[in-house]
């Protein structure tokens, strides 16, 4: 019996990614679960790349909504296993199920991370699916820092999506077929792509600035510190509990001005240093910050306008969050430094996605961000363009569908 297409491209996959993995066992160990308590993507670690997008919700009907989350679910699950984002079809009359441009890569760790928006419940002051009641109290509005220059067009959303994966067209291919399986539902509002160098396993990476980034983040293999500060628990509704709440902001980098300090300042600036990575006044990435410490002329050893004094944990009462950065690069664009020497014209559009989860953002990330706002040093060479804040649910068990409970409760 002839075999159909859809039966030759599953064979025709297999042999790609066992033959790009060095076995059938390297192939496995190239997948993350999709299904489980959590959502993918949040404690997964060392994943290279990402592709983060918001959607606005264009439909009134509430169950083209529901019907939209099964389809990205089922799509989702079968990506993440290294599949068409459908099942294929010999018609050729007919759009293809999944554009194709992954077809013999191996899913390289792909994970997809859904969000729900302030207006998948309330927009423009309408409940529009009934939603409005069920609203978590987290998923508050994202406060406007001082220095931001948010651009309307690049905030908010009532849907998120994260891929990661460790290749950029991968966890591009992702976002592509959720956006081709929305029309008529959602439509995109802002994506940004970003990627972080393979610096190998437990390895802390470095942005753009030429600093580690993510060394203060809580262990992710310890469940009680996950539970404590990243899991929402009995104090959200029963569909976010075993959730987390996203923030992600796009913060350009004004690097011409950066580029020009000398290494002793920028480590002023960081409260760490360059090479090592470790704390002013200590030797190693992962020795203790010691905010207490003080040079011989009574001077605090990490300044008081310090990017790491002013996130640190022992800054907020033991708060923490888990950062999932990335840096991005999208070329050239005409911009105005924020301070002397007020340089104008063509400079680097790249800098540093900020993406982090946590239990709480009102405890989390705003609490920090209102301080860091205003006193860090950093500020002076970071701006943040656009951004949001989202309810990332409790993951779906096999047979269940992304955000099911919010509404079949």
């Amino acid at each position: 019996m002839k075999a159909s297409l859809p039966s030759r491209l599953r064979a025709l996959l297999t042999a790609a990614v066992v033959g790009a993995s060095g076995g059938a066992a390297a192939a496995q160990d190239q997948t993350e679960p999709f299904w489980g308590k959590h959502q993918s993507g949040i404690v997964t670690p060392g994943q290279t790349n990402t592709y983060f997008a918001a959607f606005d919700l264009v439909t009134d009907r509430r169950e083209d909504v529901v019907a939209l989350l099964q389809r990205w679910t089922t799509a989702a699950a079968r990506m993440s296993l290294g599949q068409t984002a459908g099942p294929l079809s010999q018609d050729r009359q007919a759009p293809a199920a999944d554009t194709g441009d992954v077809l013999g890569l191996p899913p390289f760790r792909l994970t997809l991370t859904f969000g729900f928006g302030a207006g998948l419940f309330v927009k423009d002051g309408k409940d529009r699916y009934g939603l409005a009641a069920r609203r978590p109290e987290g998923l508050v509005d994202l406060p406007v820092f001082t220095g931001d220059q948010l651009v309307a067009g690049r905030t908010g959303g009532d849907l998120s999506v994260q891929a990661c994966a460790d290749d950029p067209q991968v966890a591009f291919h992702a976002v592509r077929q959720l956006a081709r399986l929305a029309e008529g539902v959602a439509q995109l509002r802002w994506v940004q792509a970003g990627y972080f160098g393979n610096f190998g396993p437990h390895t802390t990476g470095r942005n753009l600035m030429g600093f580690l980034d993510g060394t203060g983040n809580p262990a992710t293999g310890d469940a009680k510190l996950m539970d404590k500060f990243i899991w929402v628990g009995s104090e959200g509704p029963a569909w976010m509990q075993g959730g987390s709440y996203v923030v992600a902001r796009k913060s350009r980098i004004a690097f011409e001005h950066w580029d020009r300090m000398t290494v002793a300042f920028q480590e002023a600036t960081f409260g760490r240093e360059k090479l090592s990575g470790a704390p002013l006044g200590q030797r190693h990435e992962k020795d203790p910050v010691n905010l207490s410490a003080t040079d011989p002329q009574g001077n605090p050893v990490i300044p008081e306008n310090s990017h790491v004094r002013l996130t640190n944990k022992d800054s907020h009462e033991g708060m923490q969050i888990l950062r999932r950065s990335y840096n991005y690069n999208d070329g050239l664009s005409v911009t105005a430094e924020r301070w002397p020497p007020w340089h104008q014209g063509l400079e680097y559009d790249a800098g540093l996605l900020f993406v982090c989860y946590q239990r709480d953002p009102r405890t989390g990330f705003i609490k920090m961000f209102e301080q860091v706002s205003k006193l860090d040093k950093l500020n002076q060479f970071v701006t943040t363009v656009g951004g949001g804040l989202f309810a990332c649910p409790a993951g779906a068990a096999k047979g269940e569908y992304i955000g099911q409970r919010l509404f079949v409760p």
